[in-house]
């Protein structure tokens, strides 16, 4: 057993650790084990489990990718709500892919999440962690060994996602699974998978987190300080497909969640093969009649027709839509059933970086209110299980934009 301290796992016996800094989880820095504020508790009343001690001991898993350091910290605690008790509103924040190639987007949300006591999950793709020069070790179901329809990160871009990956745990972050080589098109979709397919995409995925010092060779970073097979209980698929064919799998593996249905409503949710299904969100989108996929990906899709790199003129135009298309979805639970807003967003710089910069503004027009809790999927769900189902029942009779009849209070007596 190894010695831990705030400063993160330091003699790890596969060479010794650089120093660290707490300048943030790009290429100069590590975070420390026990920074970071305190995510909100899930409702008045339910205040945020505290920091977690430093722990004296940890167990490193397999070759030293990763290292069980015992529960994470920041970590609310779920409870039943309180008869007649309005529900919070819960918001998360999620992102797929979750890597780091030296744009600063990764630790710039972050920061953010720290700004604002939020918790966010990171859907992480595998190959992140896989060098291209390893890229042999990928086999993907009805595609070529080492194909992917996403590039592979170079090396020093490897070692920013390691370093933010593992920041993002220690202050209470999700990390799930955007499994691997984003197949969305032709024979080799993964709308095509079989279960049996899944499981190996999976088990593929979680190898390259959990063996990315075997794959890399490298021995100056620390590890990953969770146990990665019992982290994952969720993720969610390439372009929203293929989910029929997960849930099968997903529910053998012991997942709790899967994100991946291709578009739902603002409602509370339900289960479908005994997990809970997760939608990203039809959102009102300001200036139209129809309504858009609560993703940074589906309104650009909307405002320049799938291009990355648009009209600059219009830029600042579209980045005040897609703001306000956040911030109305919000309101709507907000101030009628309250349920639960899911966001999807990417690492990129789309259209000048307008997704980015509104995703950010439309956080910090949420943080802060009465009730909200701006939470992980896996604290979500955590909640979700603490309720009593009949409680559940009643919220999920309520449609999109409809306010409980007579209040909560009425509303609940009345069931």
């Amino acid at each position: 057993m190894r010695e831990i301290t705030r400063r993160g796992l330091l003699e790890t016996g596969l060479g010794a650790v650089a120093a660290v800094s707490v300048a943030g989880c790009g290429a100069d820095g590590e975070r420390g084990a026990a920074g970071g504020p305190q995510p909100p508790g899930n409702g008045p009343g339910h205040p945020a489990a505290p920091n977690a001690p430093v722990r004296p001991h940890f167990k490193m898993v397999g070759d030293g990718s990763t290292a069980d350091t015992g529960p994470q910290p920041n970590q609310p605690r779920p409870l039943p709500l309180e008869p007649g008790q309005t529900p919070p509103q819960f918001v998360v924040f999620s992102w797929d892919g979750a890597g780091e190639v030296g744009n600063g987007l990764f630790p710039r949300f972050l920061e953010l999440a720290r700004d604002h006591g939020a918790s966010m999950t990171f859907f992480l793709s595998g190959l992140y962690l896989l060098p291209e020069s390893g890229k042999s070790r990928y086999r993907p179901p009805n595609n070529p060994i080492g194909a992917s329809d996403i590039g592979y990160l170079n090396d020093a871009h490897v070692r920013e996602t390691l370093r933010c990956v593992r920041e993002a745990w220690w202050d209470g972050h999700e990390i799930g699974t955007h499994f691997n080589g984003h197949f969305c098109g032709g024979p080799g979709s993964v709308a095509n998978w079989s279960p049996d397919q899944w499981r190996s995409e999976i088990e593929q995925a979680v190898s390259f987190v959990t063996e990315w010092r075997t794959n890399t060779g490298w021995r100056d970073l620390e590890p990953l300080p969770f146990d990665y097979r019992k982290e994952l209980i969720g993720g969610r698929t390439p372009c929203l497909l293929g989910q029929d064919n997960l849930l099968p799998t997903a529910r053998q593996l012991g997942w709790r969640y899967d994100a991946s249905s291709p578009g739902g409503r603002q409602v509370w949710p339900g289960k479908r093969q005994g997990i809970w299904d997760l939608p990203l969100q039809g959102v009102p989108f300001p200036g139209h009649s129809f309504e858009v996929l609560s993703m940074d990906y589906n309104i650009l899709a909307n405002q320049s027709a799938n291009t990355t790199r648009g009209t600059p003129s219009r830029y600042p135009a579209w980045r005040q839509q897609a703001t306000r298309a956040y911030l109305a979805g919000f309101q709507r639970a907000y101030e009628t059933n309250r349920a639960p807003f899911f966001i999807g967003n990417h690492f990129e710089e789309w259209n000048g970086g307008i997704y980015m910069d509104a995703v950010e503004e439309a956080l910090k027009g949420m943080a802060g209110k009465k009730d909200v809790r701006l939470v992980s999927f896996r604290q979500f769900v955590d909640w979700l299980d603490a309720q009593d189902p009949r409680v559940l029942e009643r919220l999920r009779a309520l449609d999109v934009g409809q306010a409980p009849a007579g209040g909560w209070n009425a509303y609940f007596k009345a069931a």
